[in-house]
């Protein structure tokens, strides 16, 4: 019999394997796939964002989804051990920008070979294309696993560890939810996160954006009522469907809730190209460019203001002449011309799919787990960890350090409680 078993070879029910292990416990790591770490050797772009260099309080403030349920399993595995484990394991890690901690080697394999390493030298049986059918909870204990072969192997206890609905290719496709269900949890409503969004407007149906990157501006999402939801700045890109990139990406979620909540059709957005400067400072900014050269025709003038793909749709857009001499250009034009380039409108009608998103939101309620060991509060010897539960955050590796931290604290609860 096994002390632990963990069903799902991500990054959680990796890191639940080293922890239960360095704890003593026999385990049985088992994966449907033929490949652990498959979404972890995709992960910051192939290159592993393993986590985020940040003070506590400002990296639950990138957890949106129940960040502060993560306070206890951080008080037993947070950023900085994951950095001081894997650096401990012979991987050098690099911080980039915002906080973002690398591999030195830039490959997203490094950090899967060594964490598979560190799990065989800790004798950990390991089963891939191994497909759990069900599982069976005792009170008296031991609980049990029935695999598709229909082969039963009974346990102390059982880590579920499956993942979300995100990415399905690397084998989350949501199999966790009905045997949470079973052991009688609660799985709020499941939606995409940190995903591209879909824009019902004319221009990008025309594609005459597609593809023009934005850098450091401010996106916002607005209630229909006019009211402010949210404001991410950062970078992003036009689609042919939409805009994605980190900023939109952010925003998702919050357009994803909106509709919801409003019954919309459609959520308002804003792109201010220019953080921090009012409409009226880029007008006066204008007025000062077309003065000092008055003979000159306006596109001349305004080139490299902005994004000169952005600038010809706008002076269509907004019937602007740019061959017209500054001399002669309305003011009423440059005041259009600010007021779009400080809130470029948009209409978000939707996201791309739950399985195209980076991240899935809602899953098992962090209400029904005990967040010092990851144990459930409904059937004992029963533990959750990584994106099955109802935590998300923002890229840059939040989602990672959450499935890492529990996963660890979940690993070391079940050893603990399995002796």
């Amino acid at each position: 019999m096994y002390d632990v078993i963990i069903i799902g070879g991500g990054p959680s029910g990796l890191m639940a394997a080293v922890a239960a292990a360095e704890n003593g416990a026999k385990v049985l790591l088992l994966d449907k796939g033929n490949k652990l770490g498959r979404k972890l050797a995709i992960s910051g772009g192939g290159r592993c964002n393993v986590t985020n260099r940040m003070e506590r309080k400002q990296l639950i403030e990138h957890i949106p989804g129940n960040g502060r349920f993560m306070h206890s399993p951080f008080s037993v595995f947070d950023n900085e051990n994951i950095i001081t484990f894997f650096e401990n394991l012979g991987i050098q890690l690099k911080e980039e920008d915002r906080g973002r901690m690398f591999p030195v080697s830039d490959k997203a394999q490094t950090v899967v070979d060594t964490l598979l390493n560190r799990i065989r030298a800790l004798n950990v049986d390991i089963r891939t294309n191994t497909e759990v059918s069900d599982m069976h909870f005792s009170e008296e204990g031991p609980h049990s696993v029935l695999l598709k072969d229909g082969t039963t192997i009974a346990t102390k206890a059982i880590i579920i560890a499956t993942g979300g609905k995100s990415v399905p290719h690397t084998g989350s496709n949501g199999s966790g939810y009905p045997w949470a269900e079973k052991a009688g949890h609660t799985i709020t409503e499941l939606y995409p996160t940190e995903v591209p969004i879909t824009i019902d407007q004319p221009f990008i149906a025309n594609k005459d954006l597609q593809g023009l990157s934005l850098r450091e501006i401010e996106l916002t999402v607005t209630a229909p009522n006019g009211k402010k939801i949210k404001t991410h700045e950062g970078d992003m890109i036009f689609t042919h469907f939409g805009i994605s990139g980190p900023a939109a990406l952010r925003c998702s979620q919050y357009v994803v809730k909106a509709l919801k909540k409003y019954n919309a059709q459609w959520i308002p957005m804003s792109i201010q190209l220019f953080p921090g400067s009012s409409h009226e400072d880029l007008f006066q900014q204008l007025v000062a460019l077309i003065k000092a050269e008055p003979k000159k025709a306006l596109k001349t003038v305004l080139k490299g203001f902005a994004p000169e793909r952005l600038l010809t749709f706008l002076y269509k857009d907004l019937d602007i002449n740019e061959q017209e001499v500054c001399a002669n250009t309305p003011h009423e034009a440059l005041r259009k011309l600010a007021q779009t380039l400080t809130a470029f409108p948009l209409k978000a009608n939707g996201t791309l799919s739950i399985e195209k998103a980076f991240v899935t939101g809602g899953g098992v309620s962090v209400k029904e787990i005990e967040p010092k060991t990851m144990q459930s509060r409904k059937t004992k010897g029963l533990y959750f960890c990584g994106e099955v539960l109802d935590i998300h955050g923002y890229t840059g590796g939040y989602n990672i350090t959450c499935a890492f931290s529990t996963g660890y604290t979940a690993g070391s609860g079940a050893a603990l409680n399995s002796k």
